[in-house]
């Protein structure tokens, strides 16, 4: 199993957009100067939002491993052993840095050894496949905010540690859990600090993956630009590492 910018994916726009850490739209990296905000009537102040420092990125491959009719769901674990990660994604308009509401934020990654659910074997591995586990998203709420809870992703060959991520705005949810229609808007990755993942690697089951793990600094995708190239703030759930984060990210889309 091996991910690349290459042979086996699909091609997609090089739109621009805005991705910087942060669990609200307010908290942005710093980069280029987003355009001056209207103020609020009632307070004539300007929403924190939008006065916000904007930092512009292009999008990053969706990779050979997607799969249509992603079911609309808080949970996508199914059950899959690894630890705990709870994701915080905000989706704002890059022009305005205004949160988004009722986008669908679709994600999908690998088990902790490595396998993609409609794709398990790829990586050396014999294990149940429904074709669903780790795949899913939510729509975001009034503040822009995507809660979805997963499991700390493992690695397979060529790689770094790394979750694919898409924003839909104008889909239908459907009677079997799933979304039609709809303008994708952004297709990109999540990646981790390697502190944490050096730290990951060594708690089971991410420790019996015996493939080969590629670093960020090594990775064919990832360009070291940090939060601007999809780097997420990890939190600690608490005081050992079994105990899970929480990684917060929050992504600009450009809106026709």
């Amino acid at each position: 199993m091996t991910d690349t910018s290459g042979a086996g994916t699909n091609p997609i726009g090089r739109r621009t957009v805005l991705i910087a850490t942060g669990t609200t739209a307010a908290v942005l990296a710093v980069g280029a100067a987003a355009p001056e905000a209207p103020t609020t009537a009632a307070t004539g102040t300007t929403p924190a939002a939008a006065a916000a420092v904007c930092t512009l990125t292009k999008e990053m491959t969706e990779g050979p491993y997607y799969l249509d009719g992603a079911l609309v769901r808080a949970n996508v674990t199914e059950g899959k052993a690894g630890i705990p990660l709870k994701l915080a994604l905000t989706v704002v308009n890059d022009s305005t840095c205004a949160v988004i509401p009722n986008a669908l934020v679709e994600i999908w990654h690998c088990d902790a050894l490595g396998e993609y659910s409609g794709y398990v074997g790829n990586n050396g591995h014999s294990e149940p496949d429904d074709g669903t586990f780790l795949r899913g998203g939510v729509l975001t709420n009034s503040a822009g905010l995507a809660n979805i809870t997963t499991i700390y992703p493992g690695w397979y060959r060529g790689r770094c540690v790394h979750i694919h991520v898409k924003v839909h705005t104008g889909v239908t949810l459907t009677s079997n859990g799933s979304f039609t229609g709809g303008s994708e808007l952004h297709t990109g990755q999540l990646f981790i600090d390697e502190t944490i993942t050096t730290a990951v690697a060594k708690i089971s089951p991410y420790s019996t993956n015996t493939v080969t793990r590629t670093t960020l600094a090594q990775d064919s995708i990832y360009d070291d630009g940090g939060a601007a190239s999809g780097l997420m703030t990890l939190t600690a759930l608490g005081s050992s590492t079994s105990s899970g984060y929480t990684g917060t990210l929050t992504l600009g889309v450009q809106q026709s």
